[in-house]
C-alpha cells in the first residue's frame, strides 16, 4: 500500500498482510488505519512518550492514538472524498466493494487537498 498525492509525490511502502485474497474497502482500510496506528503507538511507547492527549500536527500524531476513532474518520474522509482508494489502475468507490489481492497488485491511498478558499 502506497500513500500518494495529487502531486504525484509517493511515500513509503507500508505492507500490510490479509487471511484472504478478497476483501472489502472497509477491511483495506480498517487494517491500513489499525496497523499504521499500532506501529505508531508501538515507537511512542518505546521512546517513553506515551502519556496525554492524542493530537496532530501536520498530519503526524504526537501522542498515543485510539486506531478505532481513527478507523471512524479514515470512513468518513473516505464518504467525503478526502481520499481515493485504487488498487492497481482500478479505482475503488464504495466500502463493501470487494477487491482481489493478487501477487504484485499496488494499493494506493491518494489523498486529495480541497484548494484554498474554495
Amino acid at each position: 500500500m502506497f500513500d500518494e498525492t495529487a502531486a504525484g509525490e509517493r511515500g513509503e511502502a507500508l505492507v500490510v498482510e490479509f487471511l484472504r485474497e478478497r476483501v472489502t474497502v472497509r477491511e483495506l482500510i480498517r487494517s491500513r488505519v489499525y496497523q499504521e496506528v499500532t506501529e505508531h503507538n508501538a515507537r511512542l511507547k518505546l521512546d517513553g512518550q506515551a502519556e496525554g492527549k492524542p493530537r496532530r500536527r501536520f498530519g503526524r500524531w504526537t501522542e498515543p492514538v485510539d486506531w478505532q476513532a481513527e478507523y471512524e474518520k479514515a470512513l468518513a474522509a473516505f464518504a467525503g472524498n478526502g481520499f481515493l482508494l485504487f488498487a492497481g489502475d482500478r479505482q475503488l468507490m464504495d466500502l463493501d466493494e470487494e477487491v482481489e489481492l493478487t501477487p504484485g497488485i499496488e494499493v494506493s491511498f491518494l489523498r486529495l487537498v480541497p484548494l484554498v478558499g474554495g
